[in-house]
Formats: C-alpha cells, sequence, structure tokens
C-alpha cells in the first residue's frame, strides 16, 4: 500500500515556502548584478515582459503539474508520459550544479560577517605595505573595496590556468553554510514548514535596514539615478533578453523540479493558481526592491570612488604645475587640464601616465558588491561542500563564474519548454484544463491558455536561436581576469580545459531529456519482445 503523502499544515505554509524559496540571493545579488550589466532600467522593459509571458504562466504550471500528480519532478513528468522522465532527472542535474557553487555565497557573506565586527572595518582603508611606509601597492591602483574582495577575500590568481591552492578561511566559510543549510533540511518539511517563516520575512527585514542607511550615503542618488535611467541600445542586445528570462527562471525556481515538488505536498483543492500570482508578483517587487537598495549603496561606492580620483588628479596637477591652492576644482577640471595640454605641452605629456580618466558613469559601470532523511541530506550536504573547495580555490571564482554563467541558463531553457510542450500537447491542454477545473473549482482563463500553449514555447524558442546567432558571431568565450599589477580586470579567453567543462555543464542536463526518453524506448521494445517470445 502506498504511503499517504504528508500535506503542509495549512496554505500560508506553502506559499511562505514558495516566497523563502524563489527570494533569495537571485534577488538581492544576481537581478542587481544583471541590472548594472545591461543598462540599469533598460534590463526592466526585458525582465517585465518575461515575467508577464514567461514568470507567472510558467510558475502556475509549474505548481499545478506538481499539486494534480502528487509526485516529486521525476515522478510527475513519468505520469504524464514515461518517455519523459528524462526532464525530472535534468532538473535534478541542473539542481546539483546550483547547489555546488550557490552556497559559496553564503560562505562569502560569512566571511562579511565575521569582519565586519571590527573598527575601522578592514574593507573602509587601504592596509600598508610590509616596509609600513606606506599603503599596498596594488591597493592603491585601485580602491580599498576591491582590494579586500579580489586579494584578502578571493586571493585571486590572474588567470584561470594558475589555479592556486584552497583557501582555508574560505573553505571554514563554507563548511559553516553547508552546515546551516543541512540543520534546515534535517527533518523535511517537518522542519522546513518551520524554517520557512523565518528566510521568507528576514531578508526584508534586512533590506529595511539597507534601504534606511543606503538612502542616507552620499552619493546614493547617483546609483538610483543610474538604476532607473534605461540604456535603449541594451534591447537590441540578445544576451539582454535570454539573461532577464533565465532570471525569471532562476529566482522563481522554474525548471529545477522544486516547485513540482512543494506543491505536490498541497491539499488538491488547494487555488494554487491565486499562489502563483501572488509568488510572482512578490519575488519581481522584492527584486526591484533589493536593487533599489543596492543601487543606493553602488552609488555611495562609485561617488567614494569618482571623488578620490578627481582629488588625487587635482593634487597631482596642482603639485606639478605650482598652482594656487583653490585654482582648480572639480567643476572647472576638465577646462584645465585642456588650459595645461596647451600651455605646457611637454611637462604635461610627461604627466599624462599619471592621469586617471575620472568617470562617475564608469565607476557605477565597475563597481562591486559580493532517520534516512537526515543521512540522505547529510550525505548531499558533504558531497556538495567537498565539491564546493574548488571555488574556494585561488582561481575558485573564474570557476564560480563559469557555473554561474552556463550550469542553469540554456538547460533551465530547454527543460521548461519541454514542460510547456508535455503538458499542452502530450497530456494534453484540454484534459489538464479539466483536471484545474476539479482542483480549484473554475475554469482556465484564457491568458494562460494562451501562454501555455503559444507565446511562452515561441519566445523560448526565439531565445535559443538569438543565443546561438550570437554565440556563433561571438566566436571565443572569454572571462573577465584580475591583474594585481595594474589593479583592474582585463579580459582573456577561456582555456581548452574550460571549454570543454562549458560543455559538460551544459550537455550532462540537457542530454538526459533524450536519454531519458530513449532509455524507455530500449526497456518498452525489450520488454515487447520478451512477452512475444514467452507467448
Amino acid at each position: 500500500m502506498e504511503k499517504a503523502r504528508p500535506l503542509w499544515d495549512n496554505p500560508l505554509q506553502f506559499v511562505f515556502a514558495c516566497i523563502s524559496y524563489a527570494v533569495g540571493l537571485g534577488n538581492v545579488w544576481r537581478f542587481p548584478y544583471l541590472c548594472q550589466m545591461y543598462g540599469g532600467g533598460g534590463f526592466l522593459i526585458p525582465y517585465v515582459i518575461m515575467l508577464i509571458v514567461e514568470g507567472m504562466p510558467l510558475l502556475y504550471l509549474e505548481l499545478a503539474v506538481g499539486q494534480r500528480m502528487r509526485k516529486g519532478s521525476i515522478g510527475a513528468w513519468k505520469i504524464i508520459s514515461p518517455y519523459l522522465c528524462g526532464v525530472g532527472v535534468a532538473s535534478v542535474v541542473v539542481s546539483f550544479f546550483l547547489s555546488m557553487y550557490y552556497n559559496v555565497i553564503n560562505a562569502w557573506a560569512f566571511w562579511y560577517l565575521f569582519h565586519s565586527f571590527q573598527d575601522p572595518l578592514p574593507w573602509a582603508t587601504c592596509p600598508l605595505n610590509s616596509n609600513r611606509t606606506g599603503y599596498e601597492e596594488e591597493c592603491e591602483k585601485t580602491s580599498s573595496t576591491q582590494y579586500f574582495w579580489y586579494r584578502q577575500t578571493l586571493n585571486i590568481s590572474p588567470s584561470m590556468e594558475t589555479s592556486g591552492t584552497v583557501q582555508w578561511e574560505q573553505a571554514l566559510c563554507l563548511t559553516l553554510a553547508w552546515l546551516v543549510v543541512y540543520l534546515c533540511i534535517l527533518r523535511g518539511t517537518a522542519s522546513t514548514g518551520k524554517v520557512v517563516y523565518v528566510t521568507a520575512s528576514l531578508p526584508y527585514c534586512v533590506l529595511i535596514i539597507y534601504l534606511i542607511r543606503g538612502l542616507t550615503l552620499h552619493g546614493a542618488l547617483n546609483g538610483l539615478i543610474y538604476m532607473f535611467t534605461p540604456k535603449l541600445e541594451q534591447l537590441s542586445n540578445p544576451k539582454t533578453w535570454i539573461s532577464a528570462a533565465t532570471q525569471i527562471f532562476f529566482s522563481l525556481g522554474l525548471g529545477f523540479g522544486s516547485l513540482i515538488a512543494f506543491a505536490s505536498y498541497n491539499d488538491p483543492s488547494n487555488n494554487c493558481e491565486r499562489h502563483a500570482i501572488i509568488v510572482s508578483l512578490i519575488n519581481s517587487t522584492t527584486s526591484i526592491f533589493a536593487s533599489i537598495v543596492t543601487f543606493s549603496i553602488y552609488g555611495f561606492k562609485a561617488t567614494f570612488n569618482y571623488e578620490s580620483c578627481i582629488n588625487k588628479v587635482i593634487l597631482l596637477l596642482m603639485n606639478t604645475f605650482d598652482l594656487e591652492e583653490g585654482s582648480l576644482t572639480a567643476d572647472n577640471l576638465s577646462e584645465m587640464k585642456d588650459y595645461l595640454m596647451a600651455a605646457h605641452p611637454q611637462e604635461y605629456a610627461q604627466l599624462l601616465p599619471q592621469l586617471k580618466n575620472c568617470s562617475l558613469e564608469a565607476e557605477l559601470d565597475t563597481v562591486q558588491g559580493p532517520g534516512l532523511c537526515f543521512i540522505h541530506a547529510g550525505f548531499v550536504c558533504f558531497i556538495n561542500c567537498i565539491i564546493g573547495l574548488i571555488f574556494t580555490m585561488e582561481a575558485g571564482n573564474y570557476w564560480f563564474d563559469i557555473f554561474n554563467d552556463y550550469a542553469a541558463t540554456l538547460s533551465l531553457l530547454l527543460i521548461v519548454l519541454v514542460e510547456t510542450i508535455a503538458v499542452c500537447y502530450i497530456y494534453g491542454l484540454r484534459r489538464f484544463e479539466k483536471d484545474l477545473h476539479t482542483m480549484i473549482g473554475r475554469k482556465l482563463n484564457w491568458y494562460w491558455k494562451v501562454m501555455w500553449a503559444f507565446a511562452s514555447p515561441l519566445l523560448i524558442i526565439s531565445l535559443f536561436i538569438f543565443y546561438l546567432t550570437d554565440y556563433i558571431l561571438t566566436g571565443t568565450l572569454q572571462y573577465q581576469a584580475w591583474d594585481g599589477t595594474q589593479g583592474q580586470l582585463v579580459t582573456r579567453d577561456y582555456p581548452s580545459y574550460a571549454l570543454a567543462v562549458i560543455g559538460l555543464l551544459v550537455a550532462s542536463s540537457t542530454m538526459c531529456i533524450p536519454l531519458g526518453a530513449l532509455l524507455t524506448f530500449i526497456r518498452k521494445r525489450l520488454k515487447r519482445e520478451r512477452v512475444s517470445t514467452v507467448a
């Protein structure tokens, strides 16, 4: 007799679980990062479009599938069709890749938390050199915050080829992060259901505190102007649309299989349509809210760096050309530079290599942040922790970027595309519509039917075509490496073994779908031959 599937204590607990799952580092860290990379407000336009066309419809689809089939991701798709068993496996593989590297961010958070109990903060000023006669040369060429991040936190190598050793401080922080995860999932829904009340509400309390502090910082307005000023030229960049789509999938958790598993513990009559709308709107609102917090701090850091750069240039020019104090200010710096270049061409030419190009927009473009159940949970956490040590090596941040850019991008698009086609054209949209009517007691709205059957699949296919076209036109994949001698990031080509890993990351999850169908076909064929032989 099949064991009865446990249920959430109440619908609110399920909503909190979905919010806790959806709202997290994807909103606070990844969304502002993409917003900065793809033109501030210009990224919000494709993001909102993707939310309407992809996010809400596909979130509702996954919740409805889980609630109807009463199974986890692998079991749910096998019920729809035995040939779809690979879809659930692909979701598990992508989730495993994500868990391998994503918890490293929590390790960094612990690192910064432990170092924040100092006065002054270690990233507030540059450290003295070994002779204590001045500041560290690398720090002087960049900023104190970037020096703390790249040198003292990551101790980053100049390229992927120089892998270096494991940084034991980061390894300890990663171990602590996985210990916390293990304690949260120790008893399944019995413990997770209670933990979500904290994990769903705590981020908002922290964000509100950061918002109040961030808006009072000097230069915060510059960051907000940068965020909400769209660079419309980015709308013609295929990567902007692909990143917006994958961010929707990433932050809502679409394609990972977790939402299907969550919904499978619902009461069959639960109104999953209403919950899908609530969770998707809260998630996207949180992303924008977190970006306001983040960009206010970005504005402060960029303004500080910009003003420091201006002051260094003014001091250098005043000392070199013996100018009167007060004659050179930030307002007339550009005009005075032109005048000095014309009046003293030789002296200015000698000084030119030392003069920095100070730009607030450039600073904003580059400023950065930083029973059997418990046995199974412990084993998974332990394995992920051991593998995650790769990301604590000197070249670990480069591998982190590879996993972040390629482990859950194309794979998620393909998984969600297959899910949509499976429900609409294999299981049957009319049949699924009847199931939903039985569950929630009302007919399916035309909006959901149009999105599921036509708009969402066509848009995902278009994104695939855009991505492949852009890859063919771009050529060799590249990454950003830290050059300590210059105190800045430089562009390098990925080595051949890194390209091989990228290929394996994409193939190992996406190939699960056709391989699952092929194995099912072979198994059925062999079974049929066995029956005919017996007969």
